[in-house]
């Protein structure tokens, strides 16, 4: 046995022997633990409208035209878009590390040695051919291949590529996400245009009632039936009535500036219908069941990607206490003049090496890296836990607040017909003389702000019904 291949056999044994003698530090481990409900506390069915595109679940084309304009333009969208590019290519780079690395090399130089030294000397008395000395200075030219891998034994680089894979399609999720989020946003701050001019014209109603009753309280102080104190409270009625536009007005403008924001462009009219006040469209929405969100919400299966991520992670920190073996090779032709550089096999050189490198001595750096990889697939396992439970939730309040909101707008609809006939009555009650200006003013009051709350109950049942559309996972497929 030559000394040299006695050489590789004694560290091919120390890395085996280090190899099965690492210790691993001891750290803490969980496990994921999901127990969905089985039903949302209604009757189960796996019918649910996330499965609906979005331009099927909004009926109103102004709206959808809105969606598609944000969905093309909204900065952030297109922020996120970017996101999921730059992880492709973390991808790309990580695939790229286990695989060999192979370079051209090409270069010239002038090497002067100087003439009392071992290497001079031996320069000064050698003949490239009778009568002919080593140049002096020693120019030197080189063309070479060369190829450098370092073995995936311990499956490192390997990992490395699948939890970057893992993490590219985190991206895509996270950017899915954000697709219901802004479809969300767009319909609701929709809605509630559609809620202001409603109002608007509900109060513009409400002026024109006020100042016929005016007119028949001024009527009614000529007739000395009424004191001015009478005229001047229903005069300040309808200023304060008129002074409510300009509220509603502003909240129109910042509502639509709103929607143009998240459509990314400036401020222009939006185009929009009207409200219908008595569509009763969150009557029925199926929600299916509960363990359908694992599957149908973004944000759910993002942290399922990053978490496993993060456990492949672990085994990425964990090879690097292990030996890594690396491969070098040239090849390539090299001679002091150029007429000499190509002939074979003078002129060529080859190489071959592998170096077998371990963690010996100081490995803290490495051991932190261990521990932080494990803390952090904890991190990422409450963190899939906790949004898993935020899902149901979220969906869960939703389906009380749709039917709870569906009993409150019925008794609030009989509220506006009952105050809506007492308006009438009280005015000619007035007229008769059989009621005074106070109950009057009282009751249009009251009339008008059950209006307000009316439309506000409806504007909320359209809110709830985006709302649950998004909870389910919905509108980004």
């Amino acid at each position: 046995m030559t000394q040299k291949k006695s050489h590789i056999y004694i560290a091919l044994f120390a890395a085996t022997i280090y190899t099965t003698g690492c210790r691993l530090p001891v750290v803490a481990s969980k496990t994921t633990n999901i127990n969905l409900p089985k039903n949302y506390k209604t009757v189960s069915d796996s019918t649910n409208i996330s499965t609906l595109l979005w331009r099927d679940f909004f009926k109103d084309n102004y709206l959808n035209t809105l969606i598609d304009t944000a969905l093309e333009n909204n900065q952030e969208m297109n922020r996120m878009i970017q996101e999921i590019n730059i992880s492709s290519y973390e991808v790309r780079a990580k695939k790229g590390e286990y695989l060999p690395f192979v370079s051209l090399n090409a270069n010239s130089g002038v090497d002067k040695v100087a003439r009392y030294t071992n290497i001079g000397a031996m320069e000064a008395n050698t003949q490239i051919k009778p009568g002919t000395d080593m140049p002096d200075p020693l120019p030197n030219h080189m063309l070479a291949a060369q190829a450098s891998w370092e073995v995936d034994i311990w499956r490192k680089l390997r990992n490395a590529k699948k939890s970057a894979v893992k993490k590219y399609l985190a991206t895509i999720e996270g950017k899915n996400f954000f697709t219901t989020t802004l479809i969300a946003e767009v319909a609701n701050s929709y809605y509630e245009l559609l809620a202001l001019d409603y109002q608007l014209q509900i109060t513009e109603n409400n002026i024109d009632l006020q100042r016929n009753a005016l007119n028949v309280v001024k009527q009614q102080k000529e007739a000395t039936r009424v004191t001015e104190l009478g005229v001047k409270k229903f005069e300040a009625e309808v200023l304060k009535t008129q002074s409510k536009l300009y509220a509603i007005q502003q909240q129109i403008t910042e509502t639509e500036n709103h929607i143009n924001f998240l459509l990314g462009r400036y401020p222009q009219p939006i185009a929009r219908g009207r409200l219908n006040i008595n569509s009763l469209t969150t009557q029925t929405l199926p929600v299916g069941l509960p363990e359908q969100l694992l599957q149908n919400r973004p944000d759910v299966k993002k942290a399922e990607l990053e978490l496993q991520a993060a456990k492949i992670d672990i085994q990425v920190a964990k090879a690097n206490f292990y030996p890594s073996l690396r491969l070098n090779a040239s090849l390539g032709y090299q001679a002091f003049n150029p007429a000499y550089l190509l002939r074979s096999p003078e002129s060529m050189l080859y190489t071959i090496a592998g170096d077998i490198m371990a963690p010996l001595i100081n490995r803290n750096a490495i051991k932190a890296t261990y521990l932080s990889a494990n803390a952090k697939q904890i991190q990422a396992l409450y963190n899939y836990q906790r949004t898993v439970l935020n899902a149901f939730i979220e969906v869960a309040n939703q389906v009380a607040k749709i039917n709870n909101l569906n009993k409150s707008y019925d008794l609030q609809s009989q509220q506006v017909q009952a105050l809506s006939q007492s308006t009438a009555i009280s005015g000619e009650l007035f007229k008769s003389a059989r009621a005074d200006y106070m109950e009057v003013l009282m009751t249009q009051r009251d009339a008008l702000e059950s209006k307000y709350e009316l439309i506000e109950t409806k504007k909320q049942q359209l809110n709830a019904m985006v709302s649950i559309y998004q909870a389910l996972g919905g509108g980004w497929k």
